[in-house]
């Protein structure tokens, strides 16, 4: 008697499964049946999109993170108990600026230096996340 490897033995639950189509047999999730020219405009557009959406999420969601990779200094976003703008926090918890807008890729906000309101402009596109 010989021994087959790639044979799978399948139970009558599993059998009814996949005739109804509630699970696939083959381990396909969502195979288009072509492969994904990854250098094409669209796909390439698409990456950025999603390293961009990312980004914000990762900064929405008071991820700490430094201006450059040679900065020193750690920052991190805190939302407004009304939800409304929120605020910028070193990484002692010092307050640095007010936030007032938070786009797809730029941020900008506010402070006050010498009873002179600053106009603040953070660049998530340049932004480094700590892990």
């Amino acid at each position: 008697m010989t021994k087959l490897s790639n044979v799978v033995v399948l139970d009558e639950k599993t059998l009814k499964a996949i005739a109804n189509g509630e699970k696939k047999f083959d381990n396909r999730k969502n195979n288009t049946g072509r492969p994904v020219n990854r250098t094409s405009a669209r796909q390439l557009r698409l990456a950025q999109q999603d390293y961009y959406e990312t980004q914000n999420a990762k900064f929405v969601n008071g991820n700490t993170f430094k201006l450059s990779n040679d900065s020193a200094v750690e920052f991190h976003y805190t939302k407004n108990a009304d939800g409304n703008g929120g605020a910028l926090f070193n990484g002692i918890g010092s307050h640095e600026c007010n936030i007032d807008y938070i786009g797809r890729t730029k941020v900008t906000g506010y402070t006050f230096v010498l009873n002179k309101r600053i106009k603040v402009e953070v660049n998530l596109k340049n932004v480094q996340f700590v892990k």
